[in-house]
């Protein structure tokens, strides 16, 4: 493979193969060539109503390629579907099932071909998957959840051969009923509602950012602290707990902050992309508001479990490291509403700040 035939590339991976093909051809060798052949022509239509490429399908196996993770899962799902109805006129000896994984990751092309771990993991979430059934990666479900009507559940961070970093992987729950559905996954709900436990925290740094406007003498401090210029980074919200599905909820957290933030006029916030380079790293508050010119950080974590979540928020001077401000907050995500409620007066009372209706309009629009 040359540097001047092979390109790199972000490409959506569908893998499939036959469920006890060995077993099949043993039994059977004519009527399995025949039956593979026909599963083929249903594959590779399916492949070519949703805009993909079959790219190669050695033995009982089918590579397919995407421009789309939607519409490599869209696919695949219809695959299922396709063979399912053929499958259901013939015996269950006969049936020939196959399982699917999909994956969204880089690819090397040459020639036509593809390679990589991007195509490796597909192939590797496939033999994870049921007969009859779909796995998709978490990088491939980070693209689908919400946009189709498919249920997900989550399997674990899966090692797989020849992969060195555990893999993220989900079941794609096809039937009607399981529409929405997401075991094990943190469902994200409609813009302007989901994650109301980040409209509790849009009052701790609300109530300081527009102190100009609204701060009493008995808030002299928070008043000196802010000074003449607002800016402020909100970077990500740390996830305390083991699961890995809790890591959206606090980054989730994080870029509702920053959109919301931003609604308010001469208010400098740093975007998502620049905010979130500083995940998971260990630097200075100092550095941090040097590098991103702020006067002001949020920083804060999140801990979530079995319908409890905890949040702690820490509103912080980039310049000298100090706390200006930290509080934590304990609720139910099911009586979310209740919650806010409870902590816009804690704010409220701490600031003495007063907030007018048509702020918190503009902020929950």
């Amino acid at each position: 493979m040359t540097d001047e035939r092979a390109s790199r590339k972000m490409s959506a991976i569908l893998s499939a193969d036959v469920k006890d093909y060995s077993r099949l051809m043993s039994a059977d060798e004519e009527g399995t060539v025949k039956d593979l052949n026909a599963c083929r022509e249903i594959i590779a239509r399916c492949v070519d109503d949703h805009r993909g490429r079959v790219v190669d399908s050695p033995g009982d196996n089918v590579l397919a390629e995407f421009a789309s993770t939607v519409e490599a899962v869209k696919c695949a799902v219809q695959i299922q579907k396709e063979l399912k109805a053929r499958n259901a006129n013939l015996s269950e000896g006969k049936r020939m099932e196959f399982r699917i994984g999909v994956n969204l990751g880089d690819v090397i092309e040459e020639e036509g071909r593809i390679y990589g771990d991007g195509v490796n993991i597909a192939a590797r979430l496939e033999g994870l998957a049921d007969p009859a059934g779909i796995c998709i990666s978490g990088t491939a479900f980070d693209q689908v959840k919400g946009k189709l009507p498919l249920g997900y559940e989550f399997v674990g961070e899966q090692t797989v051969k020849n992969i060195p970093d555990p893999v993220r992987a989900y079941k794609v729950l096809m039937e009607e009923r399981d529409a929405g559905k997401l075991i094990g996954v943190e469902k994200k709900a409609p813009t302007g509602r989901w994650l109301e436990v980040a409209a509790v925290i849009f009052f701790v740094v609300i109530g300081l950012i527009i102190y100009k406007f609204y701060v009493s003498k008995q808030a002299p401090s928070v008043k000196e602290a802010l000074g003449e210029k607002a800016s402020i980074a909100v970077l990500p919200f740390d996830n305390m707990s083991s699961d890995p599905d809790q890591e959206y909820f606090g980054d989730g957290i994080s870029e509702d902050l920053i959109t919301d933030l931003s609604k308010i006029p001469d208010l400098l916030v740093i975007s998502r992309l620049s905010s979130f380079t500083y995940k998971g790293k260990s630097v200075k508050v100092q550095q941090i508001g040097e590098e991103l010119g702020v006067r002001y950080l949020l920083e804060g974590s999140v801990r979530k479990a079995n319908g409890d979540v905890r949040i702690n928020a820490q509103l912080i001077d980039a310049a000298t490291g100090h706390h200006l401000w930290a509080e934590r907050y304990d609720g139910n995500t099911s009586d979310i509403f209740a919650l806010q409620d409870k902590i816009t007066r804690k704010i409220a009372a701490s600031l003495a700040v007063k907030l007018t209706r048509q702020d918190q309009e503009r902020l929950t629009q």
